[in-house]
């Protein structure tokens, strides 16, 4: 007696045939940006930093792209997403993790391997948060312009400060170094993991008569990366770390405004008798 056939895996979705090439685009995008932050970890272990650190960003940029290629393609799948997940992790928490202490970690012994440790796992414990807020439907709307804590691709660009300043010779390579960025690496992680509000600027609209000095000002900001690439991303990275106490500051001044406009709303439903009409106070 033969055994019986199985269902098709999927409850019979479509075959792989049938699935048409923009759906698989930002996969593939995914994919190379996993390698790069693969590889970036590679050449640093060969003792090739630059281009390994031009690999992690390059990896960060990929993954940046996915999603936003996937919904103008009208690719998005549930797929798609957890795998983009999965190589935030890479991109974002292993690979600059283990370029940075290839580099100088390493020579602070077991504290740099442990400050290593917790910005990767800080990382996928900052992803696996993002994911729950994201499902969250109850979340007032305007809370959504703000990330709850550093974003990683923000962490993995700001965890790489202590490279950008040995590329321009701001200190000698030692034990003190290695120990002094270490204790950076775990404020890193830290803010990653943080409560800290964090504007991400998602609907932030500019005004008509100011897109030109704009498109001007980041032609200005990529010329100079490409031109002095580590004085740009540790001036960028300053700047951002500044910049998180203006944002909870902000964020506190928003929520009072919210909370006030939620309670006059519902100062006259409180007020209201018992058929609808005012209460005398």
């Amino acid at each position: 007696m033969g055994f019986k056939r199985f269902p098709p895996h999927g409850q019979g979705g479509p075959r792989i045939r049938e699935i048409p090439l923009r759906m698989v685009l930002p996969n593939l995008v995914t994919v190379l940006a996993i390698c790069a932050g693969l590889s970036g970890i590679r050449l640093a272990f060969e003792g090739r930093f630059e281009t390994a650190i031009a690999m992690v960003l390059f990896a960060a940029f990929l993954d940046g792209i996915d999603g936003r290629l996937a919904r103008m393609m009208k690719a998005t799948s549930k797929f798609g997403a957890q795998m983009d997940s999965l190589a935030d992790i890479v991109n974002f928490g292993v690979a600059p993790a283990l370029v940075l202490y290839a580099f100088l970690l390493d020579r602070a012994g077991s504290p740099g391997w442990i400050a290593a440790l917790l910005f990767a796992i800080a990382c996928g414990l900052r992803l696996a948060r993002f994911n729950v807020l994201d499902e969250d439907l109850e979340r007032p709307a305007w809370q959504s312009e703000y990330f709850v804590g550093v974003p990683a691709p923000a962490g993995a660009v700001l965890v790489l400060l202590p490279v950008y300043l040995g590329f321009l010779g701001a200190y000698e390579p030692g034990r003190v170094a290695a120990l002094a960025a270490s204790g950076f690496t775990v404020l890193a992680a830290f803010l990653l993991v943080s409560r800290v509000p964090v504007y991400s600027g998602k609907k932030l609209r500019v005004r008509r008569d100011r897109v030109l000095p704009l498109i001007l000002a980041v032609a200005l900001v990529l010329l100079l990366l490409f031109s002095y690439p580590w004085h740009t991303l540790s001036a960028g990275v300053i700047a951002y770390l500044l910049f998180l106490p203006l944002s909870a500051r902000a964020y506190a001044k928003r929520s009072v405004i919210e909370e006030a406009k939620a309670a006059a709303a519902q100062a006259p439903a409180d007020v209201a008798g018992p058929d609808g009409e005012q209460a005398e106070l």
